[in-house]
């Protein structure tokens, strides 16, 4: 007879402990309209913050659309 074994193998350790962990602690840092882009590392390094990439997109887009800002 075939025995399967429907679950996944368990690949925690058992140094993992997650007893104190809290669903979702940092889900409020983005807001509904916030959306998260991952930079490949070297663009990354050319930015010290967010705020540093924010302000130079929002100048690329100034440029590409002549000023007109949406909103």
């Amino acid at each position: 007879m075939n025995e399967t074994n429907d679950e996944p193998p368990d690949d925690m350790l058992d140094e993992y402990d997650f007893s104190g962990g809290v669903r979702g602690k940092y889900a409020g840092r983005f807001s509904e309209d916030c959306k998260v882009i991952v930079l490949d590392p070297d663009v990354a390094e050319a930015f010290p913050d967010a705020e540093a990439v924010n302000e130079t997109l929002r100048k690329l887009i100034h440029q590409k659309v002549g000023g007109r800002r949406k909103g």
